[in-house]
């Protein structure tokens, strides 16, 4: 005898693990693993109790020699506490296994399903299917295949026939059978042997339970012990329970009151059982005893005269090895009365006499049968037949579900519902699991189609609407694509491991002889075929070299867009489901006559403009509010809780986050017109989800804000990029046949235009920025108005941040729009009242969008504001400016107006809260040096502005003086030459400029100045010194040798005018010899001029083949540059001419100065215009008009704009 091992005890599951049926039941504690060694071969086999309804074990009671047992015992049939509830008892259950019985068991394990194990059947199956080498009785059996799962049942061939000759049912298969297999069908009864034997059993095990051991016969006058006829009980008690064709499981069944009998776990015990790399979760209803020296044993009654074969030992062995039970006890009798027991352990039942058998050839038959359907039942869904007629050899495989499908009625098959039902709850268990779900979708989708390919749409359209928006769940529009590998398989193990299960009575026929035809060669209906069951002994003769399913990768999506077409799809079947299976179109209630109908006209003096984006937003917000008061109107009649009601909510969000993540992606792709059509339907979406909503959640809140931010976006964009209107509108009236029919099912439901005020493609380009700016701040109100506000923060920043750039958006177009007007206005005494509200709006929309920059402490973006409505108001002064010059006429002079000071006072005041914002400029460098030179321009045109129309009116010159001096130090302030950037050549020139302007002031006080000496030698000292700074800035730059040459002159006029005031000839010269070397440091200044108009003849001459060039701007420079030679000329000969005069007493120092003209003659290039310069006579220079602070006439610069 081989030795047992026992293996470590398995724990028992947890309350999480276990799967609770009906009523009570106690959990048996989980019986140990164990490894059988037997003859040299290990076979290994472990098994584990996952639920147990029975009560605790009790020990069995040996009966006396000579108990009749033909005699019941008292407890016979009846309750007790020892027995445990009816149906449940140690004695196990006494109906024979429903057709859906592996169903059950699968619906109570469903993790363990399409994933860890790899049969599911009742224990009398698996052992019909190890004894087929050994048995010639018929085997009859049900396939099917959820994931890597074999799911086993009994297909009773009886029971089938005689519900088709009752039904009508399954007369297809009962054709096939005929014809194919058995001509002469007929029903086969049992004998009354079976009936008798059956009872004996029966009495024996109630009578092993007696406490004190001794039979208890009942009185004869209440004998219940007469055989059970076969047409009495027989049916109730043993016969197959078939559910209709269309039926389906309670917990997903559209009518409440649908039978669920045969789909339920009736077993008292459910084991998972490995045996070999096999792995199978047993229904098991074997009685075991226990307690005392015998703590697991199984009883056995044997007729003493009838030895044990071949099949009764597998069977014995298997039930043992199933249960993890040690030891099988053995009664024998003698027509009923009880001789002996006998002992015997598990591993020694392979070695009885007449019972011998090889446990190694179990486990290659278990192999080889699991092998071969695992090679074979390829289609998930489809039921499978495993038949092997009485007698036969030959063990074949049909697919039922492709010859159903050859029938008129495909449904016919009632494994068709169960089959859908146990895919769809796989797939809702594999999806609930959200660790680790990912690898698994192509699993899921698979599962979920293959669900869908079984149902009838008009029968099932509650599961079919469920699937399909799992289906859609499965894609995720929340997150960028991940490039995944062809896809991930239903399980990462090995699929080598699996197992089939099918149910056989004892070793006996005991259904009857199904008929030992002649199987014919040339069934070619068959999907397989084992052409003899001695092949399923030899060691891998049916080795799979097939998967046990196609490949389920999940579909790679190369774009976003395809993604979101594929949950569309799939959202559109879901709601085709859910509304289907409310009403028709036809039978939707009759309009409201009270009630308008809307149509597709707006009134245009309604219609449009911010007022009426007003009146739609406040009742936008006014809907907001309804939304918490749970308000619900469904216009099809759809009850509120339903399940109707909840899918299509669910399909219509996911809709609605389906053409968000379309607009998105079109928004990416400036494809604005479509991205619009997108952000449309998602909105249109999402009103309708509003309507229907009875409780509406944060999380939708805050998609509806997200939609109307993008909604925002896409309008700004369409508002920037006017140029490509035809194209954007082509995109945005293009609508796919999908978006049509989810339109129609919206529609459904309500009329879609809570939102048409945001999504319409307007052509006036105000009336876009406006709707883009209500759309951010509907999207604003939602976070404030639902508390989202702090939930999600980055959110709320966001939004704020586009209110503020809208506004400023618009703030510029009504500023932009101010500014043409004032290019534009006729000779006018007053600002026209549009101009002014323009004004009064760009402020109101800066203000607005200075407020949600500071609120998110964005200083840059507030700067930028602020630096815009610096902008407006030197609009609003140069405004005020324009129609002070009008007001003065052509004749009077015009002066610097009080409304242009305010205004220019009012832009530095901006600027510098710009500065102050920013605080360093360390924060946004280019900010900061944009913001310093509006500001420096700022200041230098109000300097400008007052020294060139001094306001003498209204204040005394030197005030004037003053403040132009102030003004133009500090726009010398915020002009920093020294910082390396694009714009450092700007700033150069103005601070030359700015030195010029003030030299040249200083110049003319100077000149106008009597009497105070002090005053009069400041001025002199601070002309002088920014003329030395223009001078140097004016050298730096090369490209403005016009402005050197005007300074230099100026310099010398101002030498002339200090040699003028000088009464020693030694004083005269040496201011003469001053000005004589500023006209020498002029040499620079006509080198740049000669390049610049030889650069100009070559260009000119480079172009006489093309298009004549312009000449006007070439003339203009010309002209300045003829008219600075003349001056240049004329004031070089009168510097000679007094240094001739001032030297003609000493000849030496006239012929030194003589040399000195004529070298300087020759440097100055022969190519020079100069007339007679020694014989000229000297003019005086003349003077600025006294009184205005300007500069002298001859040298007077153009005045310096703005901008």
């Amino acid at each position: 005898m081989a030795e047992l091992r026992e293996a470590g005890a398995e724990a028992p599951p947890g309350p999480s693990g276990l799967s609770v049926l009906p009523g009570e039941a106690a959990e048996e504690p989980a019986p140990q693993g164990s490894v059988l060694l037997l003859g040299g071969n290990e076979v290994k086999s472990r098994a584990v109790v996952k639920y147990s309804s029975a009560p605790l074990r009790t020990a069995f009671a040996r009966l006396e020699e000579k108990t009749d047992l033909k005699l019941p015992p008292a407890n016979w049939l009846r309750e007790s506490a020892k027995l445990g509830p009816a149906g449940t008892t140690i004695l196990g259950n006494s109906k024979r296994s429903k057709p859906f019985s592996s169903f059950g068991m699968a619906y109570d394990f469903i993790d363990s399903v399409g994933n860890d194990v790899d049969v599911v059947s009742d224990s009398e199956n698996i052992k019909k299917l190890l004894k087929i080498p050994y048995s010639k009785s018929h085997v009859s059996m049900a396939v099917h295949r959820i994931g890597r799962t074999l799911l086993l049942d009994e297909l009773d061939i009886q029971e089938l026939f005689m519900r088709s000759s009752q039904t009508g049912d399954w007369t297809w298969l009962k054709e096939f059978y005929q014809r194919l297999i058995d001509q002469k069908w007929q029903r086969k009864k049992k004998s009354k042997e079976h009936w008798y034997q059956k009872a004996i059993l029966s009495k024996f095990l109630y009578y092993s339970i007696n406490g004190d051991g001794a039979a208890q016969p009942v009185p004869s006058a209440a004998e219940p012990g007469v055989p059970p006829s076969p047409g009495q009980t027989h049916d109730d008690t043993e016969g197959a329970s078939w559910p209709a064709p269309f039926e389906m499981p309670s917990s997903v069944s559209d009518d409440p009151s649908a039978s669920n009998q045969g789909l339920k776990n009736d077993f008292v015990r459910n084991i998972l059982w490995t045996f070999e790399d096999i792995h199978m979760l047993v229904g098991s209803n074997m009685p075991i005893f226990g307690g005392g020296r015998y703590p697991a044993v199984s009883l056995r009654l044997r007729d003493n005269n009838k030895p044990i074969n071949v099949l009764t030992g597998i069977d014995y062995w298997l039930d043992n090895l199933i249960c993890n039970v040690p030891e099988l006890v053995m009664c024998f009798h003698v027509n009923g009365i009880v001789q002996k027991y006998e002992m015997i352990k598990t591993e020694e039942i392979p070695n009885l006499e007449n019972s011998n058998f090889s446990t190694k050839v179990i486990k290659d038959i278990a192999q080889n049968i699991l092998s071969f359907l695992k090679s074979n039942c390829t289609k998930e869904g489809h039921t499978y037949w495993l038949f092997k007629a009485s007698g036969s050899d030959i063990v074949k495989l049909y697919d039922l579900t492709t010859l159903c499908e050859e029938t008129e009625d495909k449904y016919q098959n009632p494994f068709t519902v169960p089959v859908a039902i146990l895919l769809y709850k796989v797939a809702c268990n594999m999806m609930m699991k959200k660790n680790q779900n990912k690898k698994h979708y192509g699993t899921i989708r698979t599962l979920l189609l293959n669900c869908l390919k079984l149902l009838d749409k008009g029968r099932h359209p509650q599961i079919i609407a469920s699937a399909n928006y799992m289906l859609s769940e499965l894609f995720q529009l929340d997150e960028p694509k991940k490039e995944e590998s062809s896809g991930s398989p239903l399980n990462e193990n090995s699929d080598e491991s699996y197992s089939e299960e099918e149910e056989e009575m004892p070793d006996s026929d005991e259904n009857g002889s199904y008929g030992a035809s002649s199987d014919p060669p040339d069934d070619k209906k068959a999907v397989a075929v084992i052409k003899s069951v001695g092949e399923l002994s030899v060691p891998e003769k049916y080795k799979s070299i097939h998967q046990i399913r196609p490949s389920c990768a999940f579909p790679v999506c190369h774009d976003t867009e395809e993604r979101c077409r594929l949950v569309l799809s799939y959202v559109l079947e879901g709601l085709k489901s859910v509304d289907g299976s409310i009403k028709k179109e036809s039978d939707l209630p009759a309009a409201d006559p009270n009630t308008p109908i809307p149509l597709k006209y707006e009134d245009e003096s309604t219609g449009g403009g911010p007022e009426c984006l007003e009146k739609q937003m406040a009742l936008f917000l006014g809907k907001m509010g309804s939304l918490q008061e749970g308000h619900c109107a469904s216009q099809s009649g759809m009850t509120p809780g339903s399940w109707q009601h909840k899918m299509k909510l669910q399909l219509i969000l996911k809709s609605s986050k389906a053409y968000y993540v379309l607009s998105d992606a079109a928004m990416s792709l400036r494809k604005y017109g479509r991205a619009l059509r997108y952000i449309k339907l998602a909105l249109q979406s999402h009103d309708t989800y509003c309507c229907l909503c009875t409780n509406m959640l944060s999380e939708v809140l805050l998609f509806l804000s997200q939609y109307l931010t993008l909604c925002g976006d896409i309008q700004l964009m369409l508002a920037q990029n006017a140029n490509n209107r035809a194209a954007y509108l082509e995109e945005f009236n293009y609508q796919t046949k999908e978006d049509q029919e989810i339109l129609h099912s919206l529609h459904r439901e309500s009329s879609c235009q809570g939102f048409a005020w945001a999504t319409d493609l307007s052509t006036d380009l105000e009336c876009q920025l406006s709707v883009s700016c209500k759309c951010y701040e509907a999207a604003n109100e939602i976070l404030l108005f639902s508390d989202l506000k702090s939930q999600n923060p980055e959110h709320y920043v966001q939004v704020l941040k586009r209110m503020g750039n809208i506004r400023n958006e618009i703030g510029v177009f009504y500023m932009n729009q101010a500014a043409a007007i004032q290019t534009e206005r006729v000779v006018s005494k007053s600002v026209s009242a549009a101009e002014q509200q323009l004004w009064k709006k760009s402020f109101s929309c800066f203000e607005k969008g200075i407020h949600n920059f500071e609120s998110i402490d964005d200083a840059t973006n507030a700067a930028l504001l602020l630096c815009n409505t610096g902008r407006l108001m030197r609009i609003c002064a140069q405004a005020h400016g324009a129609i002070a010059a009008a007001a003065g006429g052509e004749d009077a002079r015009r002066e610097f107006s009080p409304e242009e000071a305010l205004y220019y006072n009012k832009a530095i005041d901006y600027y510098l809260k710009a500065l102050r914002s920013l605080g360093t400029r360390d924060v946004h460098p280019a900010v900061w040096d944009s913001v310093n030179w509006e500001l420096s321009t700022t200041y230098f045109t109000m300097a400008t502005l007052q020294q060139d129309y001094a306001p003498l009116s209204r204040k005394a010159q030197e005030q004037v003086e003053k403040e132009v001096s102030e003004a133009m130090m500090k726009s010398l302030k915020y002009c920093d030459v020294d910082i390396a950037s694009a714009r450092q050549p700007l700033c150069q020139y103005r601070a030359a400029t700015i030195h010029h302007r003030l030299a040249s002031m200083y110049h003319s006080c100077l000149r106008n100045q009597v009497g105070d000496e002090h005053l009069r030698k400041q001025h002199r000292v601070l002309a002088d010194l920014h003329y030395g700074k223009a001078v140097k800035l004016f050298q730096l730059l090369k490209d403005a040798p016009c402005e050197l040459l005007r300074v230099q002159l100026e310099r010398v006029a101002f030498a002339e005018f200090q040699m003028a005031s000088q009464n020693s000839s030694a004083g005269k010269l040496k201011t003469l010899s001053g000005a004589l070397d500023i006209m020498m440091k002029a040499e620079c200044a006509f080198q740049l001029i000669r390049k610049e108009l030889t650069d100009e003849c070559d260009q000119v001459k480079s172009e006489e083949s093309g298009p004549a060039p312009d000449p006007s701007a070439a003339s203009l420079h010309r002209e300045e540059v003829v008219k600075l030679l003349s001056i240049f000329e004329s004031r070089l000969a009168f510097l000679l001419l007094q240094s001739i005069k001032l030297l003609s007493s000493a000849k030496k120092r006239a012929r030194s100065v003589e040399a000195r003209g004529q070298s300087f003659l020759q440097a100055c290039g022969s190519s020079l215009p100069f007339r007679k310069l020694f014989w000229a006579e000297a003019d005086p220079l003349p003077k600025g008009p006294a009184g205005q602070g300007g500069r002298p006439e001859s040298f007077h610069l153009p005045s310096q704009g703005a901008n």
